[in-house]
């Protein structure tokens, strides 16, 4: 098993990646904002699944081959980034009519869950930073790699669904706020797509 030094070494190190706000936390507060706190940790919820398909991807080495394809790490990049930029343009153009009452639109927690789920799940940055940093925690002398890399990967999915579900009940509440004014409820469909849009593009750009 992990020594407790090394265990406590690698949570604090993981709160600091998880309470900076990144693409993923970006994602969960602009769903929050937009369609409500339950749609926003329903999003952080289908990130965290996404993250542990990618700790057992780490686990059974599919990350390796992501990682040292070109190819490979090209297609899924380019479909998680088209994927965004789906989700953005989408969410710019929907009409749905919101009543100025601090109503949530009509998107529910379940597909919210689903397009995030899908979204981590081709992001093959989040494959490459498992593969590159769950192992720097791995001892062969404290039992099986395997076990201790499942064990490194949970936590880090427990303490970013943490991290989530604090920025999407913040979100939440500013967003039921924020859609009782007319020029909020009018603009923040283009604000979200715009972030969906924003992310999307820099995955598309970022490199190996």
């Amino acid at each position: 098993m992990i020594d407790h030094t090394t265990l406590i070494t690698y949570v604090l190190i993981v709160l600091g990646f998880v309470f900076i706000p990144g693409p993923a936390t970006l994602l969960t507060m602009a769903r929050a904002a937009s369609s409500g706190t339950k749609v926003g940790i329903a999003t952080g919820a289908g990130i965290a699944a996404g993250d542990l398909v990618h700790t057992g991807m780490a686990i059974v080495g599919l990350s390796a081959i992501i990682a040292t394809s070109a190819l490979l790490f090209s297609i899924v990049k380019y479909a998680g980034a088209a994927f965004l930029i789906y989700l953005g343009i989408r969410a710019m153009l929907d009409k749905t009519p919101i009543e100025l009452n601090g109503s949530a639109p009509t998107i529910g927690a379940g597909r919210a869950f689903r397009e995030a789920v899908l979204t981590e799940v081709l992001n093959p940055k989040t494959a490459l930073f498992f593969l590159a940093f769950l192992p720097q925690f791995v001892k062969p002398e404290h039992g099986a790699p395997a076990l201790q890399l499942a064990i490194l990967g949970v936590v880090f999915v427990l303490l970013g669904l943490v991290s989530t579900v604090v920025f999407a009940v913040g979100a939440g509440r500013l967003g039921n706020l924020l859609r009782r004014h007319p020029a909020v409820v009018k603009w923040q469909g283009k604000v979200v797509g715009a972030i969906y849009c924003a992310v999307g593009v820099r995955l598309a750009l970022q490199e190996r």
